[in-house]
């Protein structure tokens, strides 16, 4: 998912951010729900933001919802910027450098 930093808020693309299906996955529509609680704003069309206090348990959940195995890396994978500064430590092991 494409992410950026900025004044210590994550934001992820809305194209990137799963969307809610009726009738959907299970696992998808669970993702959903449970990046969406922790989300600072997460408005249909626009970025979903995550603030610094919550960065530890978006880490968790990304990593899980990777290893359960349903999901695909471009899904539970934080991808940021090459001129971002720096990855925040808690979002580390699931982040990497994109390639543009």
């Amino acid at each position: 998912m494409r992410a950026k930093l900025e004044d210590e808020i994550v934001y992820l693309h809305h194209e990137d951010v799963p969307t809610f299906k009726k009738g959907g996955s299970v696992v998808r529509n669970s993702y959903f729900w449970a990046l969406r609680s922790i989300a600072a704003r997460s408005t249909r069309g626009k970025d979903w933001e995550y603030e610094s206090d919550v960065w530890l348990a978006l880490q968790r959940m990304l990593l899980s919802f990777a290893e359960s195995g349903y999901l695909g890396l471009s899904e539970t994978q934080l991808e940021f910027p090459v001129d971002t500064a720096e990855i925040p430590g808690a979002l580390r092991s699931v982040s990497t450098w994109r390639s543009e």
